[in-house]
């Protein structure tokens, strides 16, 4: 790991302006993928900004009558809010699948927004990867893509989005709200929060590099039957294959996002009117213009089954 200089912040702004002042600083709260990252040089910053000590650690109702979740809660904690069981259960169950119990006790609600694919090609820095070194271009391509997308990349890269907490975030609509040095802030839709690669895959999300997320507000509670189906390797600490994220009402309405499949959590609402028609009807337009690699290819079946276990189990 490179030397690099330490400041905790004192206010969210304060943050937002030190990071815009350094061209090489980044936020830093649990640390779970940044610190990796920087032990492989992938990430070499000069300067850390510390923002645990903001006072974002909160669950808290918002005036729309849904919740407003701060930047620092830890996805432990976020999982076992009796609010989210009761109300957002698809978000409860989907933290609860990702990592281990250590990682989700330190990991905030705002970095598992914010971290890196796990493909093994943006980790190893022997092989070319246009995420971490745009223009030297994507070594997935040809090589080993068992894990990654089949549907929302491009010629320039095939990774795919690595969070759980992600997908059940798009299925319920969230937005994430942030602020920037001069004080202003806005708030991002999650369908628009997370970027699909195109020619500049090293650009993750709509963020500016200065802008700090302090929150994310979910809407009123949709109710119906709320499930989280990761299918992995192994039962614990793994990414997903490929993960579903569903909401089932009594007529058969309901909505349904896809992990593991693609550079960013995979929803179209269009496809959702065909949930009474079964998972089939839905896959069929969520994948449609899917580019699967002989490796992968499994996944557009598998995605299909996996939805239409999600529906038998949310019917019974």
């Amino acid at each position: 790991m490179k030397p690099f200089t330490y400041e905790r912040a004192q206010s969210a702004a304060q943050a937002a302006d030190a990071v815009a002042r350094n061209p090489s600083a980044k936020f830093i709260a649990g640390g779970t993928n940044l610190l990796d990252l920087m032990k492989l040089q992938i990430e070499v910053p000069t300067h850390l900004v510390d923002v645990n000590g903001l006072g974002l650690d909160k669950i808290e109702p918002s005036p729309e009558g849904g919740l407003r979740i701060g930047a620092l809660v830890r996805n432990t904690d976020l999982a076992a809010d009796e609010r989210v069981r009761r109300d957002y259960g698809v978000l409860s169950r989907a933290l609860l699948a990702g990592a281990s119990g250590q990682l989700r006790n330190k990991a905030t609600t705002a970095g598992n927004l914010l971290q890196r694919t796990r493909c093994p090609y943006f980790y190893d820095t022997d092989q070319p990867c246009n995420k971490r070194k745009p223009g030297s271009g994507c070594s997935a391509m040809g090589g080993v893509s068992r894990q990654l997308a089949v549907v929302g990349a491009s010629t320039a890269c095939i990774a795919t989005n690595p969070s759980d907490m992600a997908v059940a975030m798009r299925v319920l609509d969230a937005r994430v709200e942030t602020i920037r040095p001069d004080g202003r802030t806005r708030v991002i839709p999650i369908a628009e929060f997370h970027r699909l690669p195109g020619d500049t895959p090293h650009i993750d999300t709509m963020l500016e590099r200065d802008e700090l997320i302090t929150g994310v507000t979910l809407p009123p509670p949709v109710g119906g039957t709320q499930i989280y189906r990761k299918i992995r390797d192994r039962a614990s600490y793994a990414f997903a294959l490929v993960s579903v994220a569903v909401i089932v009402q009594r007529d058969g309405s309901g909505r349904v996002a896809l992990g593991g499949v693609a550079p960013k959590p995979w929803r179209l609402e269009a496809a959702e009117a065909a949930m009474p028609q079964g998972a089939k009807a839905v896959t069929a337009q969520l994948l449609a213009g899917a580019q699967p690699t002989h490796e992968n290819a499994f996944k557009l079946p598998l995605a299909e089954r996996s939805l239409a276990a999600a529906l038998i189990q949310a019917r019974s």
